[in-house]
C-alpha cells in the first residue's frame, strides 16, 4: 500500500480535513451552552449538569490512549471511517436519551469516538512537505478549534429554535455525511509501524519517559486547555444569571471566540520559521491576560468579548506552536506523539471543568476566574522554566 505524496494534499483536501476535525471534536462541546436546558429538563443542579462535560472529556482521553495510537499501526482511512460511523450512532443516541444518567453514559462513549479529529491531525502532518507542515497542521487545528467554538453557537441557536434534542439529530446527519466523504475522498494511508497492539501501547510509555519536550509541551497545553475549559464550563450559567441571556445569545459568545481562533493561524507560519519556542510564551501570556477581562465580564460586554477573543487566540496559538515542536520529535510515531500530547491536553481540560463546577456553585464567577487564571499562570511558569533551563544548560556546557 503506497504512502501518499505531497501532491495528494490539495487545498480542497486540507479544507475537508479541517472541517472534519472541527465536526468530530464539536460532538464533545454541543452540551456546554445546553447545560441550563439539561438542568431544567432532568431536574438537576448546575454542578451535576456541569459534570457531563467532565465525563465526556474522560471518554475522549480513553479514545486518545487506546484508539489514536492505532493510526501508526493500521490503515488510517479505515480507522477514521470506523470512528466517524460510531460517532454518528452515538450522536443519535444522545438525542433519544430518556434521563440524565443515560445521557452521561452515552456521552462517555461518544467522547471516545470523537478522537477521529486526532487521527486527522497527524495524518495532515504526514502528508504535508516539511516546509509547509506548520501551516497545514495549523489549518487543520484551526478547523478543530473553530469546530469547538461553532459547536456552541450552532447548539445554542438550534436549541433556541427546536430544543436540545434537535442539536444531536442534526449533528448525526452531518457526521454520517462526513463519514461517507472520508471513504470517497481520503487516500489509503499505509501504516509506518510494525508489531502488535501491546508493543504499540508500551512504546507510548517509552515516548513519555524519554521525551522531555513532549512532556513539557503536553503540560503547557493541558494547563492552557484547563483554563479554556474553566470558562466554557460555567459561562452559560453566568450569562443566564447576570445577563438573562437566551441559548442563542450564549452560543453567539462562542462565535466571537472564533475570531481569536482564526487569528491564530499565523502561528503555523511562525513555527515553520523556527519561532515556535518564543511564540508559545507570547500566546500563553495572552491566556493569562484574558482572565482580567473575563473577570469584568459580569458588568461589561466589551470586556467579555475582549477576554473571549484573547483566550481563544492564546489557546489556539500555543496549541499550534506546541504541536509543531512535538511532531518534529519522531515522524514515524506521530499518532503516538499525538496520544501523549493530547492525553495531557484533555486531562488538563477535565481538571479545569471538574474544578470549575464546584467553584462556580460556591463562589460564583470570581471562583471560575480564579481557577482559569491560576491554570494559565502555571502554564506560563512551565514555559518559562523550560526556556530558561536551556540557555543555563548551554552556559554550563560551555564552561
Amino acid at each position: 500500500m503506497p504512502s501518499p505524496s505531497s501532491d495528494t494534499l490539495t487545498p480542497g483536501l486540507v479544507r475537508l480535513m479541517a472541517a472534519g476535525a472541527g465536526l468530530c471534536v464539536a460532538s464533545n462541546y454541543f452540551a456546554q451552552p445546553l447545560l441550563p436546558l439539561f438542568a431544567q429538563t432532568f431536574g438537576i443542579g448546575s454542578t451535576q449538569a456541569a459534570f457531563l462535560i467532565t465525563v465526556t472529556q474522560l471518554g475522549y482521553i480513553v479514545g486518545l490512549m487506546f484508539l489514536v495510537p492505532l493510526g501508526d499501526l493500521v490503515e488510517r482511512r479505515r480507522l477514521l471511517v470506523g470512528c466517524t460511523a460510531l460517532n454518528t450512532v452515538f450522536l443519535a443516541a444522545m438525542a433519544l436519551s430518556p434521563d440524565f444518567h443515560v445521557l452521561m453514559a452515552i456521552a462517555v462513549v461518544l467522547g471516545t469516538c470523537t478522537v477521529a479529529a486526532q487521527i486527522l491531525v497527524p495524518l495532515s502532518a504526514d502528508m504535508a512537505p516539511p516546509e509547509r507542515r506548520g501551516r497545514v497542521v495549523s489549518s487543520v487545528m484551526s478547523g478543530l478549534l473553530i469546530g469547538i467554538l461553532l459547536a456552541r453557537f450552532a447548539a445554542g441557536l438550534i436549541a433556541h429554535v427546536a430544543g436540545w434534542r434537535a442539536v444531536y439529530l442534526v449533528a448525526a446527519v452531518l457526521m454520517a455525511f462526513f463519514c461517507w466523504t472520508c471513504q470517497r475522498r481520503l487516500p489509503r494511508i499505509a501504516p509506518r509501524t510494525q508489531g502488535g497492539y501491546g508493543a504499540l501501547l508500551k512504546s507510548i510509555l517509552h515516548l513519555f519517559a524519554t521525551q522531555p519536550v513532549l512532556r513539557r509541551r503536553g503540560l503547557i497545553g493541558g494547563l492552557c486547555f484547563g483554563a479554556f475549559a474553566a470558562f466554557w464550563t460555567s459561562m452559560a450559567f453566568m450569562l443566564k444569571s447576570e445577563w438573562q441571556a437566551s441559548e442563542a445569545v450564549i452560543g453567539a459568545v462562542a462565535l466571537v471566540g472564533a475570531i481569536g481562533a482564526m487569528s491564530a493561524r499565523f502561528a503555523g507560519r511562525l513555527a515553520d520559521q523556527g519561532w515556535a519556542r518564543v511564540s508559545t510564551g507570547a500566546f500563553v501570556l495572552l491566556v493569562v491576560v484574558s482572565w482580567a477581562f473575563l473577570l469584568a465580564g459580569t458588568h461589561s460586554v466589551a470586556a467579555l468579548i475582549a477576554g473571549v477573543i484573547l483566550l481563544d487566540l492564546g489557546l489556539q496559538g500555543s496549541h499550534i506552536s506546541n504541536q509543531s515542536e512535538v511532531y518534529r520529535l519522531d515522524p514515524a510515531a506521530r499518532s503516538r506523539l499525538t496520544t501523549v500530547y493530547m492525553t495531557l491536553y484533555f486531562a488538563g481540560g477535565a481538571v479545569g471543568s471538574a474544578l470549575t463546577g464546584p467553584a462556580y456553585a460556591r463562589y460564583g464567577w470570581p471562583g471560575t476566574c480564579a481557577i482559569g487564571a491560576a491554570m494559565a499562570a502555571a502554564a506560563l511558569g512551565v514555559w518559562a522554566m523550560g526556556e530558561l533551563r536551556l540557555p543555563i544548560a548551554a552556559m554550563r556546557h560551555a564552561r
